[in-house]
């Protein structure tokens, strides 16, 4: 059985990965400019675990949002 390789599916797959990256870190800046702290100082400087794991999973949750549509 051959591979058929299809060049328009791979185009596709690309431009939705980019897509839903470039969708993933808009809604990330997006939240950092409304939460009233500085999220990377928090995070880093300051060492607030809490915020850091809220922030992953934040950034989980539009990733699934941002698949499910996308899918």
């Amino acid at each position: 059985m051959p591979m058929d390789f299809h060049f328009g599916s791979l185009a596709n797959a690309l431009v939705f990965a980019v897509l839903g990256v470039v969708i993933l870190i808009v809604s990330f800046v997006a939240w950092d400019k409304v939460t009233p702290y500085n999220l990377w100082q928090e995070i880093v400087e300051k060492q607030n675990q809490a915020l850091a794991i809220f922030a992953g999973l934040m950034a989980l949750g539009i990733a699934i949002i941002v698949a499910a549509a996308v899918h």
